[in-house]
């Protein structure tokens, strides 16, 4: 991946809205907040006046103006240079074309299931079944309303979030379906080792194994 003078994706963030027209902070944050595009990239909102500095900085944007309303501070205008756009589309490139690998909390639960007994990872993924199938739920009634008012072209990251909660959940459910039905390799054996009660040694064992393949 490029080394990039802004490395934050809220810098892309700010650039694709401000490639619109001239604003200052607020109006980004507002605008930022409206598309909520916090929903698709971690968005920190205390770095945003970092990083439109650093921004300006480097050349991807510049002052254009300033504004005051009654005692408010006054607010300087930032708008997107040549370079910002040239930046802002070589990083849409590069996410659009170069997969890269993302830290995922159900990985690492998912490294050290075995030291729990199968009955209980049986029953917690059928918690994340209920819990995943709520979400669906929402961001599938959100993606109907947004269809109604927008183009699809600006909804396709909603649709990609659809189809990967998706596929976890068919995922998860045909894991704890092989458990359940008893199909799952080595099920027996893992079985047992709660049954007889593991050792502190086989737990430590079973962890450090897990996380160190994940």
């Amino acid at each position: 991946m490029k080394k990039r003078k802004v490395d934050n994706l809220l810098a892309l963030a700010v650039l694709s809205v401000i490639v619109e027209r001239p604003m200052h902070r607020y109006e980004i944050a507002q605008t930022l907040r409206d598309r909520g595009k916090d929903h698709d990239m971690t968005i920190k909102w205390g770095s945003l006046y970092t990083v439109v500095q650093n921004m300006a900085k480097v050349g991807f944007l510049e002052v254009v103006g300033s504004e005051r309303e009654g005692a408010r501070p006054e607010r300087v205008i930032y708008q997107i240079t040549d370079a910002g756009r040239a930046e802002m589309a070589d990083w849409t490139r590069e996410l659009l074309s170069t997969p890269e690998p993302e830290q995922h909390r159900f990985v690492a639960g998912l490294s050290i299931l075995a030291v729990l007994p199968p009955g209980e990872v049986i029953e917690l993924l059928g918690k994340r079944l209920d819990a995943l199938e709520q979400t669906i739920g929402t961001v599938r009634r959100e993606l109907d309303e947004l269809s109604a008012t927008l183009p699809r072209l600006f909804i396709v990251e909603t649709e990609f979030g659809v189809a990967m909660l998706e596929a976890e959940a068919a995922w998860t459910r045909s894991l704890r379906d092989e458990l359940t039905e008893g199909t799952f390799p080595g099920l027996a054996q893992w079985r047992e080792w709660h049954d007889r009660g593991m050792r502190q040694s086989e737990v430590a064992e079973l962890v450090e194994r897990g996380m160190a393949e994940s």
